[in-house]
């Protein structure tokens, strides 16, 4: 085994958006397990937009601990166990990513049995998304759904979870005329609203000419504005993300002001809730139980994004920041 491995740490704060600059690939003796804990060797770790708001100045309401110069990065990752009250040999999920070997405490580590038919689909983000859209929005036989951030970790699944769950027509939102054709033709979106080629209103009023039913937003801002004009009476909005401030150069990543007619919410008894994982702990079992089905059936894909080798992972945050994945970011080890 190596005596020495690479880990990413926060080089600085970050003035503005981050840069491959403001984090730096260390070299570390690779650290010895205390008891109760166990050596991995990390294959796969997230890189997920979260990061940029525990790097900022903004974490208030945050449920993980804020990153400060010098600390290393971490999030979910996948590893194989080399030493400690594990078997050896052992695939584990746990939080300890940005690093080739980690120490997370046994009761950190959640073996993986073979729930899912490909390991690293355990880093995937459906399950708030498949917790909005069954305990917040309630999709319904012949809903029309509309995705913000279709592009994304969370929306590249949602907007097939939808249809799953019985939705007529799906529509998604990005920037990109690329990923807007890999929508419509990787993963069954009807529709795609194109930031930036015409007023969202009006492209959705195109894209949605009997109105909306059911909105799973990751974004905020003005798309979601203007969803709340093209939504139906009943109409129910589950929020689980903020990309608009957590993305924005003007923001610390833990604000994201929209604007939104309540006039619209009262008059056409429309509903908005922001869903949290914590609120609901039945949804990861049953998601990871349909997921593993779906995959298995190949009714769904697990779209995701390669950064090989920890040599890159630096840039990884801000490539995801600047657009350059489709669907979830995970670095390859």
């Amino acid at each position: 085994m190596n005596t020495t491995h690479h880990l990413v740490r926060l080089l600085r704060r970050p003035a503005g958006l981050p840069t491959p600059d403001d984090f730096a690939l260390v070299q570390a003796p690779v650290p010895k397990p205390e008891e109760g804990q166990v050596l991995v060797r990390n294959t796969h770790f997230l890189v997920f937009p979260g990061l940029r708001t525990l790097i900022g100045s903004e974490t208030r309401d945050v449920p993980l601990p804020p990153l400060r110069p010098g600390d290393t990065l971490f999030g979910p990752a996948i590893g194989v166990v080399v030493d400690g009250p594990l078997r050896k040999g052992r695939l584990v999920l746990h939080l300890q990513g940005w690093r080739e070997y980690a120490t997370p405490g046994a009761d950190e580590c959640r073996p993986l049995e073979g729930i899912l038919p490909d390991p690293v689909a355990h880093l995937a983000q459906g399950s708030a998304a498949y917790g909005a859209l069954t305990r917040l929005a309630e999709v319904r036989e012949g809903d029309t759904v509309f995705v913000t951030g279709a592009a994304g970790a969370v929306g590249t699944l949602a907007g097939q979870i939808a249809r799953l769950l019985g939705a007529a027509r799906v529509i998604g939102s990005t920037g990109s005329p690329d990923k807007a054709r890999r929508l419509e033709r990787e993963l069954g979106y009807d529709a795609v609203v194109l930031r930036g080629a015409a007023p969202i209103g009006t492209q959705l009023a195109e894209a949605a000419p009997d109105g909306i039913d059911i909105v799973l937003d990751t974004v905020g801002g003005e798309q979601l504005t203007a969803a709340v004009h093209a939504a139906n009476r009943g109409a129910r909005f589950a929020l689980v993300g903020a990309l608009e401030g957590q993305l924005s150069p003007d923001r610390a990543g833990g604000s994201a002001p929209a604007v939104l007619d309540t006039y619209r919410l009262l008059a056409r008894g429309i509903r908005i809730a922001g869903y949290n994982g914590m609120d609901h702990p039945d949804v990861e079992a049953e998601w990871e139980a349909r997921f593993g089905d779906w995959l298995r059936a190949g009714d769904i894909r697990f779209p995701y994004t390669a950064v090989h080798g920890m040599e890159h992972a630096p840039a990884a945050l801000p490539r995801l920041i600047a657009g350059r994945s489709f669907g979830a970011a995970i670095v390859e080890l």
